[in-house]
């Protein structure tokens, strides 16, 4: 395409970008300004890379639950989980007397107890034979911490030695258990949703050395003897449950998105003659703190890392491709010019396999300059559309394209001058100033007005995998810029 063509598209492109709805004069702004404006277009050689990525912030709503090994690049991803349950306010039980089940000291006893994960979706095998062990937390998570995907409970001493301790082996699917429900469920209502179920009935001790028949009676007995424990979360964590981590111990093939983690506790009530079952639940919910641990394999990371044929996005927390811009040629001779726009095309790869496991694409991909990754995700920021800008995967044409960053360029131009006025050895203390990385998200939105308001920007912590056109040494990208100025 000649230069002829590329500033008559650009003219073109200009026109139809500032058109709206309203005609009122479009005849006179058409006569007295494009006749002054002058505008050009370019094409910029953009180079990319991959980067691994050894943890990103944990702050999510689903635990991630599994162990898999991706189809493509035989890389192993392991996740487990930290939940902790939240206490409505006005929590209460039956009265203490009408409790029918009672030991052998006539003290109160839970009939039974259960832990429930309950999950929307997953990935791989639901039949693939999996293994857990259920730890009992022996201190909350710190409140106003930043927890990353690399944080290990067990390491940093956050587990009970002594406390729960369950083994469990499971299918995401129990197939038993769901044509029974199935068969009692009436048509009206709610379907039987998956989930792992852990029975708790085995005896439990807790911190001061009292051992119960089941985990449910630690919980039914503290509430009447405490019941202030159980005015909130903060104090039923802080003294009754800080949380439980979910720890995978064997078995490949699965990962649980589990949504609501919930405890069941079943006991027997006696009122008006009659003895009726009760249970009573408690769920982890967003007003809570959840965390996923999040292993992959550095071997096969690195591997891929040094795959210069392409670039990769590998979630959660393994690769994320980095593009450097060149911003003094793209600004070269344009420092009076504006720039209507900027796009960059990033060119997906189809995978080299065939396989129902394969890995899928991310949905979003935010593109975020590399020195502010860090601060982005630690203080919930979100997409400004200056310098962070979010694009969605576009399955017809195969393509993530970030149509109009303009103000990303002129954002890193602005830092570099206003930096290299401050301090002659800028550039050498921010050899990163025109890099941004391109990484998988989940953003979040509300619609109010009919318009849809993006609230939130946190870390993709499902499984995806995609290569992208790039790395070194291969076809670069391009970032076609057109420029304007009125002269």
């Amino acid at each position: 395409m000649n230069n002829k063509i590329l500033t008559l598209f650009a003219a073109l492109c200009l026109i139809l970008i500032s058109c709206d709805e309203t005609t009122e004069g479009i005849g006179t702004s058409l006569t007295d300004n494009v006749d002054h404006l002058e505008v050009a277009a370019s094409l910029f050689n953009v180079t990319s890379r991959s980067v691994a990525v050894d943890s990103v912030v944990s702050r999510n709503t689903t635990g991630y639950l599994g162990r898999i090994r991706d189809p493509e690049t035989g890389a192993y991803i392991t996740g487990d989980f930290m939940t902790q349950f939240n206490m409505l306010e006005g929590y209460n039980l039956e009265k203490k007397d009408s409790i029918v089940s009672r030991d052998e000291y006539g003290e109160i006893i839970a009939d039974s107890c259960e832990i429930r994960l309950f999950y929307t979706s997953y990935y791989g095998d639901s039949l693939a034979t999996m293994k857990m062990t259920v730890h009992e937390m022996s201190r909350p998570m710190t409140e106003g911490v930043i927890y990353y995907s690399d944080f290990d409970p067990m390491e940093n001493g956050y587990v009970r030695e002594g406390g729960l301790h369950k083994s469990h082996t499971y299918t995401l699917v129990n197939t038993s258990e769901l044509d029974e429900k199935n068969k009692e469920r009436k048509t009206n209502e709610d379907p039987y949703v998956n989930n792992i179920c852990i029975r708790l009935n085995e005896p439990y001790t807790d911190r001061n050395g009292v051992t119960y028949n089941n985990f449910g009676t630690y919980i039914i007995r503290t509430y009447y003897d405490h019941p202030e424990y159980f005015k909130n979360s903060d104090q039923f964590i802080r003294n009754v449950l800080p949380g439980l981590y979910f720890k995978m111990t064997g078995g490949l093939g699965s990962m649980a998105y589990i949504t609501v983690p919930q405890l069941n506790i079943y006991y027997s009530v006696y009122t008006n003659g009659k003895i009726t079952s009760h249970t009573t639940l408690l769920s982890g919910t967003e007003e809570i703190l959840q965390t996923t641990k999040v292993t992959n394999d550095p071997e096969i990371i690195n591997q891929l890392v040094n795959d210069g044929s392409c670039t990769y996005i590998k979630g959660p927390a393994g690769i994320f491709t980095e593009v450097t811009f060149p911003v003094d040629e793209i600004m070269a001779g344009h420092d009076n010019d504006t720039i209507n726009t900027a796009k960059l095309v990033l060119n997906r790869l189809n995978n080299t396999i065939h396989s129902d496991y394969v890995l899928p694409a991310p949905k979003t991909l935010l593109m975020v300059e590399k020195d502010s990754v860090t601060s982005f995700f630690e203080k919930g920021k979100v997409a400004n559309y200056k310098n962070s800008f979010l694009t969605n995967y576009s399955s017809s044409l195969n393509t993530y394209s970030f149509s109009n960053i303009g103000a990303m360029i002129s954002h890193l131009y602005a830092i570099k001058k206003a930096g290299l006025q401050r301090d002659p050895d800028w550039l050498i203390h921010h050899p990163n100033w025109n890099k941004v990385i391109i990484m998988p998200v989940k953003a979040n939105y509300v619609t109010m007005s009919n318009m849809s308001i993006l609230t939130s920007v946190s870390n993709d912590m499902s499984l995806t995998s995609t290569r992208l056109v790039g790395g070194y040494g291969q076809q670069q990208l391009q970032l076609n810029v057109i420029y304007s100025k009125f002269k």
